[in-house]
């Protein structure tokens, strides 16, 4: 039997299961026939064969549900030989006479009867001469001048639609609850506040995520492998495979009429979603595995009649439990058509003309609902450019409100800086030199410093933050380090302690360096705290306790604020404004930053590079590794144990299900415990233990208590072990750049040569392109810039630490509008910088900005 036939015979059975509902394949058997016709055709079937079963489908798509199965039957006894049936001929368009008569309302054929001769019948139905089919054309095309063809069904619905009476709404309506609208009870109003939705603004600004593009809907017989693709598809068979211990993907045999592919799940709950005989939307890349075409990990969603009939872009919402998107996008379309405008835009309407920029409710009718991709090109564009401008217009008014403090203005005499490098172990390297003559500089004038200084870990910044505190100390005046975290903290103490152990002030008593966390109490935390009221501390050290009320400084001259991207901007800003005068702040990050990134996110903030690393220090050796090489980097672990050496092995953390990854770290570290690495002494470290408790455990590692480290990425920051020499990162791929980076610092940090070993079975082509740069070079500037053209700044930041304002639209990759942005904030400041003539702007301003303090 051929492939066709085949294929119909599958079809049919999937048919038998779904109870004869002709819904085995896209738009029903008919829609597959001509296809079918096609595919048969070229496998050279018997031309009466195929015409006989072309004409049964199309009798089985017009019968009823009870008369299919013996029109089934039939069609399965004529591919198999044992049933010949003539084909019903095909009639051609009825001729002139035929239409006016119709036209006419009349209904029956003239002369036509069961007595009627063949050649009569045949004439009747088109077969004229040459003259009457001409003028059957004639008249044929008269008639479709005259009268236009009726719309398409969903057209007629959006014609009725936009024609019903709408209830009249006024401004204050936007601030009203969803159940204003139709259809909207307390039990939806309760779906919709879980997607923060509450007022009837939120859900105009509940904005979709993606599109899906139903204009270039594919079939499966067009699907080649490599590409990302959409297409529809009926479910004709799922299954459960377990592939370990532990682990199960599901499997599913999609097909349209043309063709069958297997998609595949690696999550097992992907099985209660999907249902035998279900027609779907399945979005992935195709794959060929064994000459079948494959889908690895497709997302899908159920069909929204209309966007598939309208062949447009459809919207895909971020949804909760209850709510679909079709549920969605109706609600969405009833805003748009009944709230949408009487929003009042913010965005002058010359700024809008010489940027060229839509206007605000053009955008969210076509952010929601585009044309076309322009269109939606063009929403985009206006929403991202809003945000800039009012992130850029918060940063102008922060650092013009800065410069009208005063600060105490700081000479730092060059002979208290050769001092302080006479008694370093160590020369400071010429990038270290040049930082700390620009922070001189700036301590020098008497308007508040605001510089960000960059460097990789290891690159001495914290050695130029205590040369400066030095220098404010001689002044008379405090200065205050705060740090992330406890561990982070102490080892700053301990580090400038040491730098300044055997300097004294001009007073001649020593400098005097104080920590303050959490875990400092008692007697030793009241001595801390006199210390600094009083003045008789120089310098203190701390996490966020230094910013409590009760914390109070005789004279604070000098902040210094390490891995800026992990506060807020309300903590650093409650610590600048303790004294009279704003103290100087320096703010340093491990994290490089693109200099364009940086100017956006800190553009009130003066920019210094530390890009030279200290003579001397080893880099550490990366490469890439496959996981069935696992049992491989385990035994090297051993011999590095066994040398005396510790290691980490990391597990990544997954912002939008932090359960996974604790769920991972922690089954991984009773596996290694138990069976993989019995022998050795393995601690557990996550997210979800308590700040104590993960202090604990990192001081007990750092003391060399534990051979081996089990952790998820909490240790990117704050853990300094000179003894680690290897690290395993799992799952490599699902890491940014910047944060591997962070990772690979926590070792390397000692005399011991060092290793770092990245674990991914990804095998896309960006992915391992963003590891294969990891493995070539060690410089984190040249891999922050990777990363940002590779896969945007989220890494940089994180979704929850940057204190910036959260950016719905905006892309910080997208440099071509934030510079537009940046340039049209200026001159617009320039002009107005009280935005007292734009009161609605000035407004959308603050909101964007509310419960973000001081940028800096």
């Amino acid at each position: 039997m051929s492939s066709a036939f085949l294929r119909l015979k599958r079809i049919l059975e999937l048919e038998a299961k779904q109870g004869w509902r002709n819904r085995a394949v896209i738009g029903g058997i008919r829609a597959m026939s001509e296809r079918w016709l096609h595919d048969a055709g070229a496998e050279a079937a018997p031309a009466g064969l195929v015409a006989a079963v072309v004409s049964l489908m199309e009798q089985y798509d017009a019968a009823t549900q009870e008369a299919r199965p013996a029109i089934a039957e039939r069609i399965l006894r004529v591919l198999a030989g044992e049933e010949v049936v003539a084909a019903e001929p095909m009639p051609v368009a009825p001729d002139a006479e035929t239409d006016k008569l119709a036209l006419d309302g009349v209904d029956e054929l003239p002369g036509e009867d069961a007595a009627t001769p063949r050649s009569k019948a045949a004439n009747d139905w088109g077969q004229e001469t040459a003259d009457e089919a001409d003028e059957a054309d004639d008249a044929t095309m008269s008639y479709a001048a005259d009268i236009p063809p009726p719309d398409p069904t969903h057209v007629a619905r959006e014609r009725l639609r936009r024609q019903q009476p709408r209830t009249k709404r006024r401004p204050d309506d936007l601030q009203a609850s969803p159940t204003i609208m139709s259809g909207v009870g307390r039990s939806t109003a309760e779906q919709l506040a879980r997607l923060g939705i509450t007022t009837m603004l939120d859900l105009l600004w509940h904005l979709p995520h993606r599109h899906e593009d139903y204009t270039t809907m594919r079939t499966v017989s067009q699907l080649l492998p490599g590409e990302q693709v959409t297409l529809i598809a009926n479910i004709w068979d799922v299954r459960d495979r377990k592939v370990g211990i532990n682990r199960q993907l599901v499997q599913a045999i999609l097909a349209d009429g043309t063709g069958t592919l297997h998609a595949t799940w690696w999550n097992k709950y992907v099985r209660n979603q999907l249902t035998v005989g279900s027609t779907m939307r399945f979005s992935g890349k195709v794959g060929l595995y064994m000459g079948q075409k494959t889908l690895d990990n497709p997302v899908f969603e159920e069909l929204d009649d209309e966007m598939v009939a309208t062949g447009r872009l459809a919207p895909v919402y971020p949804l909760t439990e209850g709510l679909s998107q079709k549920r969605i996008r109706a609600f969405t379309r009833q805003a748009l058509d009944e709230f949408v405008g009487l929003l009042e835009d913010p965005l002058p309407p010359a700024l809008r003309e010489q940027y060229g920029l839509i206007d605000l409710a053009t955008a969210l009718e076509q952010m929601h609902f585009p044309d076309d991709a322009d269109q939606l090109a063009a929403a985009s564009r206006r929403l991202a450019f809003e945000e800039f401008f009012y992130l850029q217009l918060g940063v102008l008014q922060r650092r013009h409100e800065i410069q009208a403090q005063t600060a105490p203005a700081i000479e730092v005499d060059a002979s208290l800086l050769e001092r302080f490098r006479a008694r370093l172990p160590f020369a400071l390297t010429g990038a270290q030199e040049r930082v700390l003559g620009e922070i001189v500089q700036d301590l020098r004038r008497a308007l508040p410093m605001t510089r960000l200084v960059q460097g990789d870990v290891g690159s001495g910044k914290t050695a130029v933050a205590a040369a400066a505190m030095w220098g404010v100390a001689n002044h008379g005046l405090q200065s205050a380090l705060i740090a992330p975290t406890q561990i982070l903290a102490e080892q700053h103490h301990r580090g400038i302690s040491r730098m300044l152990a055997e300097l004294t002030r001009p007073d001649g008593e020593p400098v005097r360096v104080a920590l303050l966390t959490g875990r400092v109490t008692g007697a030793e935390r009241e001595d801390a705290l006199a210390g600094l009221r009083e003045g008789a501390v120089d310098i203190v050290v701390g996490t966020t306790a230094l910013i409590q009320e009760h914390v109070t400084f005789a004279n604070l001259g000098f902040v210094v604020v390490d891995e800026q991207h992990r506060f807020g901007v309300e903590q650093r800003g409650a610590l600048r404004s303790q004294g009279e005068l704003q103290p100087h702040l320096l703010v340093m990050s491990a994290t490089p930053i693109p200099r364009s990134l940086a100017l956006t996110l800190y553009g009130d903030l003066d920019l210094s590079l530390i890009d030279e690393m200290p003579p001397g220090r080893t880099p550490v050796v990366t490469r890439l590794f496959r996981p069935g090489e696992r049992e491989r980097l385990y035994r090297f672990l051993r011999r590095e144990v066994a040398e005396g050496r510790q290691a980490f092995i990391v597990y990544p953390l997954v912002e939008e299900s932090d359960k996974l990854d604790v769920g991972a770290a922690t089954e991984a570290y009773e596996q290694l415990r138990t069976t993989v690495l019995p022998d050795l002494r393995i601690a557990l470290l996550h997210g979800r233990m308590s700040g104590a408790e993960k202090d604990e455990v990192m001081s007990c590692f750092a003391a060399g208590e534990y051979d081996v480290l089990v952790s998820t990425s909490v240790i990117e920051v704050g853990i300094d072990v000179p003894n680690a020499s290897l690290i395993l990162i799992e799952d490599a791929e699902r890491f940014g750049l910047a944060q591997l980076h962070q990772l690979r610092g926590r070792v390397g940090r000692g005399q011991h040569k060092s290793y770092c070993a990245l674990i991914s079975k990804a095998t896309g082509a960006d992915a391992e392109e963003r590891l294969r740069a990891l493995e070539a070079t060690d410089s984190g500037f040249v891999l922050a810039e990777k990363d940002l053209e590779l896969r945007g700044p989220g890494d940089f930041l994180g979704t929850r630490q940057s204190g910036l304002p959260t950016l719905r639209m905006a892309r910080l990759s997208d440099l071509t509008t934030l510079t537009i942005a940046r340039e049209a904030a200026q001159q617009f400041f320039a002009q107005a910088p009280d935005l007292a003539q734009y009161p609605r702007l000035a407004e959308q301003v603050q909101k964007f900005w509310r419960g973000h303090g001081d940028v800096s």
